[in-house]
């Protein structure tokens, strides 16, 4: 069954904040093969103008994907979670995630279509800092497989 349509437009309260810690990107550094040292010393980050590491830009997935639960898990929306797929991800970022930074995150139904019997839905993730700036904004696609045909 096609997911509602006017459920596009819907934004979904903020996260609490999350604080980023320097340990957390350094471990998702790690993990990715990112050998950039601003990512993990602090002083190769401040010689670049930043005030402590900075996060890989695929850091965020990990925050904006949680997030989007509150979407995922609406019952209104009724999205069968056991069917979906992830998509596609995109970042627009305003400055690096930087370690101390406490993050909230509001996310938003952008697009909901349905394409042979799949259902597609777009989240947009709005990234900002505890004073309240913007930092980036994270697009997800996910995708809810058609059920098979008995």
């Amino acid at each position: 069954m096609a997911l509602d349509q006017s459920f596009v437009g819907r934004t979904y309260p903020s996260t609490a904040p999350y604080e980023v810690g320097r340990e957390k990107i350094r471990e998702f550094a790690e993990a990715v093969g990112e050998t950039n040292p601003a990512y993990v010393d602090r002083e190769a980050a401040r010689q670049l103008g930043h005030s402590d590491v900075i996060a890989p830009p695929t850091f965020v997935f990990a925050i904006t994907f949680k997030a989007a639960g509150v979407v995922v898990h609406d019952p209104d929306l009724g999205l069968d979670y056991s069917r979906v797929v992830h998509g596609d991800q995109r970042f627009a970022y305003t400055r690096p995630v930087r370690a101390g930074d406490r993050l909230t995150i509001s996310s938003t139904i952008e697009g909901i279509k349905s394409l042979a019997g799949n259902d597609i839905i777009d989240v947009r993730g709005e990234v900002h800092d505890e004073a309240g700036e913007h930092v980036v904004t994270a697009w997800t696609k996910l995708v809810s497989r058609a059920a098979e045909e008995a």
